[in-house]
């Protein structure tokens, strides 16, 4: 217990497809999905105190009061019985209300940095259980590997995917998850997948039988009926690279392109002439696996 604070970082994630398979009687949704993780990150600091307080400080955006961060630290201290508290500084760079799962990316790095910071030890399962009980993206960033992804969120296959080039756009607008799950007009009966259909996919040659090219995500047609922008979106990217969905249940849209598109080719500019100025587009690259994958080992 050397170290008393930690600077982590907390990578964004992408659905490259998302099926609602049905739903529990307790009204929760099952799901298939495939979460890629990516270079798109929060950067948080993460500091131990001695008086048992847990407190959040905002270094860009202002977040809620009592985000998922805090929950997750306040749950890992009563289920843990540990005196010690923290303070959580957060440098916010993914957009929330995006899809992109970066509050549960943020939860799960706080629930691995604390696990250290306050010796405990915790294995992974013991986190992940933790985890389910927050978001249904939590456990995923916890268990720290590309995944095929079913249940409600917790029931984790680790995949070896190939590295994938994406350019990300995200129209101003953000998107409640519980407001698309809500909606009546949702398609929650979707046929189940075989993960060997997914793997078979990623292996062909040419972008036309990418990755992205695999099944949709059935929350699109919800989000796009809300939200104008994200048929906006969607059809920008589509136009340039053949190419487009959304990611978890939006506002944000991606593309798969390939390695020669940099940031410097003139990406933003093309955005800026062809888009609202707010909206944001960023060229992503995936991640082998998360940056914090072996802390709970």
């Amino acid at each position: 217990m050397a170290l008393a604070f930690y600077d982590l970082p907390a990578p964004a994630k992408l659905n490259l497809f998302l099926h609602v398979v049905g739903r529990r009687d307790d009204g929760l949704h099952l799901l298939q999905s495939v979460f890629s993780l990516i270079d798109w990150s929060d950067t948080l600091h993460v500091e131990r105190r001695a008086d048992g307080r847990l407190r959040r400080h905002d270094l860009g955006a202002t977040l809620p009061p009592d985000d998922l961060c805090l929950r997750a630290a306040r749950a890992l201290q009563a289920q843990s019985g540990c005196a010690w508290g923290a303070d959580i500084s957060i440098d916010k760079r993914v957009p929330w209300g995006a899809g992109l799962g970066g509050g549960s990316s943020d939860a799960a790095t706080t629930l691995l940095a604390l696990n250290r910071l306050w010796g405990l030890r915790w294995p992974r399962a013991q986190l992940l259980a933790l985890g389910a009980a927050l978001g249904a993206d939590v456990p995923f960033f916890i268990g720290g590997r590309n995944a095929f992804v079913e249940g409600i969120g917790e029931r984790l296959t680790p995949l070896l995917l190939p590295t994938q080039d994406y350019v990300v756009l995200k129209p101003a607008a953000a998107l409640a998850t519980r407001d698309i799950f809500g909606s009546p007009n949702l398609k929650r009966d979707s046929e189940a997948v075989i993960l060997a259909g997914f793997i078979e996919s990623t292996q062909q040659p040419g972008l036309s039988c990418s990755a992205i090219a695999f099944g949709r995500n059935d929350l699109q047609p919800v989000a796009q009926d809300k939200c104008p922008d994200v048929r906006c979106a969607a059809q920008w990217l589509e136009g340039r690279w053949g190419n487009s969905r959304m990611t978890g249940s939006g506002s944000a849209v991606f593309a798969r392109v390939g390695n020669d598109v940099r940031p410097e080719d003139g990406l933003a500019k093309s955005a800026a002439h062809a888009m609202p100025a707010d909206w944001v587009v960023r060229k992503c690259r995936s991640l082998d696996h998360h940056p914090l994958v072996g802390w709970a080992d």
